[in-house]
């Protein structure tokens, strides 16, 4: 796998998660596998590549086809609201990666919700609160947050607010990855078509 393919897996990570927060706050749901992957991501933190976080490639089949839309020049989707957190969550993450207390209390706190999911389950929502909780201590503390934009009675679910917080901080997780594999936001226009073309090769690798 090359460099290029591992920063698409990185992105593609990303955005898929910021689909699922889009679902969550429009529809109220989002994929469960999609959600699985998210949160199993968290919990690898000596992966041999990049698609060791996410487990293997049909687990981003949803995130293939987002960056493949997203950096095409004839892009259908006018829907912005996954882009514009996506974009939030690189910011956040280039603030974070130098906070270097705050990344410990996240690893250790990470180590404590695992040991809920070998009790629990990975699904399980105790593990779900776990996490968001982190997310809320940590992240959310920086002035910038994200801004999620949906159906106010379906932002008001416990169950659903802490989804979303648990799905931002899988997303930080997977722009951690995507930095360093060596990925930057100027790629987004000077290396798009490379982006795009490793991104199509991938999907093809996706059995149907």
């Amino acid at each position: 796998m090359n460099k290029t393919q591992e920063q698409v897996i990185a992105l593609a990570g990303l955005f898929q998660a910021m689909e699922a927060i889009e679902s969550i706050a429009q529809k109220g749901t989002c994929d469960e596998q999609t959600l699985e992957t998210a949160l199993n991501s968290l919990f690898i933190s000596n992966p041999k590549d990049a698609l060791d976080v996410y487990g293997e490639m049909a687990h981003l089949k949803q995130g293939l086809e987002k960056v493949c839309g997203l950096l095409s020049k004839t892009n259908p989707d006018k829907r912005l609201n996954p882009v514009r957190y996506a974009l939030a969550i690189m910011h956040l993450e280039a603030k974070l990666n130098k906070q270097k207390e705050m990344l410990t209390t996240i690893g250790q706190r990470l180590e404590r919700a695992e040991s809920q999911v070998q009790h629990f389950g990975l699904m399980h929502e105790n593990v779900l609160e776990s996490i968001a909780a982190i997310y809320l201590d940590t992240i959310s503390t920086f002035k910038l947050r994200v801004q999620i934009s949906g159906q106010q009675r379906l932002l008001t679910i416990g169950h659903n607010v802490a989804k979303i917080r648990s799905l931002l901080l899988s997303g930080i997780r997977s722009a951690t990855l995507w930095r360093q594999v060596g990925g930057r936001r100027w790629h987004f226009i000077f290396k798009r078509a490379e982006l795009t073309r490793q991104a199509e090769a991938l999907l093809k690798q996706v059995s149907v």
